[in-house]
């Protein structure tokens, strides 16, 4: 009787550790498929930007630069939030970039403001777009389909750095076309991001510590003076961030 008894106790443990594993397994399977669609829905939306909103044409003639043409009309009839246009060679970075009232909004929500796990490029809340900003900042997720700011990991390896093809990042706003020349790759670790500066000594400061940390010489120097981009995504747990900066040249 006891033998049958505990038995009957390993069947119902059995039987329990199966239905958690039951439920693991299908909790997971929900969270890849809502993964799966979410990513189907940012690339839908910007394939439908790309297509009716952005206007790139490469002259064919020596030394003239390549046009950009935002229509940030039209994309802020379905976002207001709508702030730039951001493109980095040889990456999939080619977005453009919202800016909400804080820095959580866009983690959670896509360019049409609809729940979406892998969210939105987005620039920092502190940032003016009026000419004023010492360090302009801007987020995305570090996705694994290469989507968003998954592929600014590129920018640490040696192939891509290496290549002056890519140094030069382009940013479009309502005011102008803006040239940054990349200085800095900070390589994964803790870092602190700061927007605002009380005087160009601080932000002198500032950016010595960038160069210190970076992972190559791209032979650029930056002073206080200088106006930088920051693009930022989170790696590995959450905790540390692939940082690379530019400097605004305008040329």
């Amino acid at each position: 009787m006891k033998k049958k008894r505990k038995l009957n106790k390993k069947k119902l443990l059995l039987f329990v550790i199966m239905l958690v594993f039951f439920f693991m397994f299908l909790l997971s399977l929900i969270k890849i498929i809502s993964y799966l669609e979410n990513n189907k829905d940012n690339k839908k939306i910007q394939e439908t930007i790309i297509k009716d909103s952005i206007t790139i044409i490469e002259s064919i003639e020596e030394n003239q630069k390549i046009k950009y043409d935002i229509d940030f009309k039209t994309l802020k009839e379905t976002n207001k939030d709508t702030v730039a246009y951001v493109k980095v060679n040889n990456t999939n970075i080619d977005y453009i970039v919202v800016r909400g009232n804080d820095n959580s909004y866009y983690l959670k929500h896509n360019f049409k403001k609809k729940w979406n796990v892998s969210g939105w490029i987005f620039a920092d809340y502190h940032n003016k777009f009026d000419d004023s900003d010492k360090n302009i900042i801007i987020f995305g997720h570090n996705t694994r389909d290469g989507s968003m700011f998954g592929t600014l990991k590129n920018t640490l390896n040696e192939v891509w750095y290496e290549n002056e093809d890519n140094q030069k990042i382009v940013l479009v706003t309502e005011k102008g076309i803006y040239y940054y020349q990349v200085t800095y790759s900070i390589k994964p670790e803790d870092y602190y991001i700061n927007t605002e500066f009380k005087d160009n000594d601080e932000f002198d400061k500032f950016i010595k510590k960038l160069k210190s940390r970076s992972i190559y010489d791209y032979k650029v120097e930056v002073s206080g003076e200088d106006k930088i981009l920051t693009l930022s995504s989170c790696i590995g747990d959450g905790t540390k961030r692939v940082v690379l900066h530019a400097k605004l040249i305008n040329d």
